[in-house]
């Protein structure tokens, strides 16, 4: 095969990652007016309105990275990006942009809804590609496993999207884990107000394609189903089994985070839901989860995990120590044999009950960006600034899907082995760990 300008760089990237990595962390990255263009990360879009839109803004912030493309399933959100970046490629199909541009595309972020993260990510790290990818990694358990595999084959750098990992809020809440102020703890509940699920069955109606919209390219992977107006496109996707994952899949990346990283959790010995959904098509708006996790250092035994949804709430007994006015409808609360440790998604942490921890201080921790802290691993830079690396990423959206496969299956407990990976004790259950792409929809290959 003929060497390219794409090769070349490639090299030239690897040899320099290499060699600032070993100076590291003396050296963090190049600035913009330092780099040489073959250091210059050339950076493409896969989605570019609403999460997209705002995964360009933080990309294009750092200074070794050049936007030269964007592809989106619609038109309007195209014209904003061209806007924005007119001499930029937009592509309305994903696919051609990555064929075409396949020399000048060193990074993409993919900010679709779930079902096509697992064939894009695996498309572009085919191709060579780091990809930063939007929560949850995928939206099946096989789709996760084949992402990291891709991964450790093309030597690439994936980053997952829950951006609150790097705050202080979450770095915080794993210092204060690890600490063990709150001593040994046994259980845990993580909650989330927000409902992102339909009672309703599916409309047995169509409404017309608004003009600009692909909808063959917005249905992807995915069942061929009529357009229905705001019923799918943009945002109510995530409500849909076929193409979202409910509340537990959209917020469960964010919010078990801290504590799953704190208390150094592994793949769960088993789950079973207490609520089912409502019909094949759409996720339940008050979700009951609940895990059974291995003990860890942190734990002293194995750890009963609850995840609720909706209007479903952690018990009084816990949420009574909660100071008034504190807001808390998204968190975790750890309970410890020396008192309770609330996690807030987008807040900081707090040891309760409030008087007996007075005194502790939180740790002195630097800044990280977390779109950033991904451009700076690739080229080289402190990998330990890396919070949603794929190697954490895919076993932790794993779980968190495993969740939504026990909902489809209510009260019964789903034992589960992590290393084949599979369901061993309910082969309708272990079915759903893999998903079927539609007809003409493959993976790209190298």
């Amino acid at each position: 095969m003929n060497s390219s300008p794409k090769i070349e760089r490639r090299e030239f990237l690897k040899t320099a990652s290499a060699a600032t990595a070993a100076l590291a962390p003396f050296v963090s990255r190049l600035s913009w007016a330092e780099a040489t263009p073959m250091q210059r990360l050339q950076y493409a879009a896969i989605g570019a309105e609403g999460r997209g839109r705002s995964d360009i803004g933080s990309m294009i912030k750092h200074p070794s990275i050049r936007p030269v493309a964007a592809a989106d399933v619609d038109a309007s959100a195209l014209r904003k990006f061209a806007g924005s970046f007119p001499e930029a490629g937009i592509f309305s199909d994903w696919r051609e942009m990555l064929q075409s541009m396949r020399d000048e595309i060193d990074v993409v972020s993919i900010s679709t809804p779930d079902h096509m993260h697992g064939i894009q990510s695996i498309s572009a790290m085919n191709l060579g590609m780091h990809a930063y990818v939007q929560k949850p990694l995928a939206q099946s358990i096989g789709e996760c496993r084949t992402m990291q595999d891709a991964a450790l084959r093309n030597e690439v750098v994936v980053q997952m999207g829950t951006q609150g990992a790097s705050s202080f809020h979450d770095r915080t809440a794993v210092d204060l884990i690890r600490r063990r102020l709150i001593g040994e703890i046994s259980e845990a509940w993580v909650f989330c107000g927000k409902s992102w699920g339909d009672a309703k069955s599916l409309p047995d109606h169509s409404d017309p394609i608004p003009e600009g919209l692909d909808w063959n390219g917005w249905l992807g992977v995915g069942e061929d189903r009529p357009y229905l107006d705001n019923y799918y496109h943009p945002k109510n996707w995530r409500r849909r089994q076929e193409y979202g994952t409910g509340t537990l899949g959209d917020m469960g990346c964010h919010i078990f985070n801290a504590m799953a990283r704190g208390l150094a959790l592994t793949a769960p010995n088993r789950v079973r839901s207490e609520t089912g959904v409502p019909n094949p098509y759409n996720w339940t708006n008050n979700e009951k989860v609940e895990y059974e996790f291995p003990e860890t250092p942190y734990t002293g035994s194995p750890l009963k995990v609850t995840w609720v949804s909706g209007r479903q709430r952690p018990p009084r007994e816990l949420t009574s120590l909660i100071p008034e006015g504190v807001k808390h409808s998204y968190g975790c609360l750890l309970k410890g044999s020396d008192g309770v440790l609330l996690l807030r998604h987008g807040n900081s942490p707090m040891l309760l009950p409030q008087e007996t921890f007075a005194g502790v201080e939180p740790a002195k921790l630097e800044p990280i960006a977390h779109h950033h802290a991904f451009i700076d691993a690739i080229l080289g830079g402190d990998r330990e600034q890396l919070l949603s690396p794929i190697d954490f990423a895919g076993p932790l959206t794993e779980f968190i899907l495993l969740g939504n496969v026990a909902m489809q299956h209510s009260g019964e407990w789903l034992e589960w082995d992590p290393t084949n990976p599979r369901i061993t004790n309910h082969p309708d259950a272990d079915k759903r760990l893999h998903r079927s792409y539609r007809k003409g929809w493959t993976p790209l290959e190298a």
